[in-house]
């Protein structure tokens, strides 16, 4: 039987009052936003309680906004699974456009220090307290974030494409 929403919802504003908000279901997984300073302390929580007992992290990523307002043009989603109930849980932060960054949880979940080595890396969301937060998948000479929705989609100086067989002409 799988835990009630409500369950969760309750659960979250009692530990967490303020910090926690928008909770909806979204696309059958249930999902609320935590502030950016408090979202270890929620994880570890959602982990470490007897009741809720999410126990494994499917996924962590980040999302790029630019048209939203300055503290909220960057987030970073977490999926946690309770595998005993066959609970999934979506818990989102949302960052600042500047200076991006959140508190680690590689600590709390092994694997999300690769996950967010990733995010690092394509995003440019700094995670503190990270062991070693890298580049992981780009070159490390790579001064921009290609995920990031300023990055340009095609690099104008590439030698070793023909537009005729992207559907273009050379003089587009």
């Amino acid at each position: 039987m799988a835990i009630e929403t409500a369950y969760i919802q309750e659960k979250m504003q009692q530990k967490f009052a303020d910090k926690v908000s928008n909770f909806e279901m979204q696309n059958d997984i249930f999902s609320f936003e935590v502030t950016s300073d408090s979202v270890r302390e929620v994880i570890l929580f959602l982990k470490e309680e007897e009741d809720t007992n999410f126990h494994f992290l499917t996924d962590l990523c980040g999302v790029h906004y630019p048209d939203n307002e300055e503290s909220r043009q960057f987030c970073v989603v977490y999926h946690l699974h309770n595998w005993v109930e066959n609970t999934r849980i979506r818990v989102k932060t949302y960052l600042n456009g500047t200076q991006p960054e959140v508190a680690t949880i590689s600590d709390v979940f092994l694997s999300s220090n690769w996950m967010e080595r990733e995010t690092y890396d394509f995003y440019g969301i700094k995670f503190i307290g990270h062991p070693q937060l890298k580049r992981i998948l780009n070159m490390d000479e790579m001064v921009s974030f290609p995920l990031r929705k300023e990055f340009p989609m095609e690099d104008n100086g590439r030698t070793d494409k023909d537009d005729r067989f992207f559907g273009r002409t050379a003089n587009c």
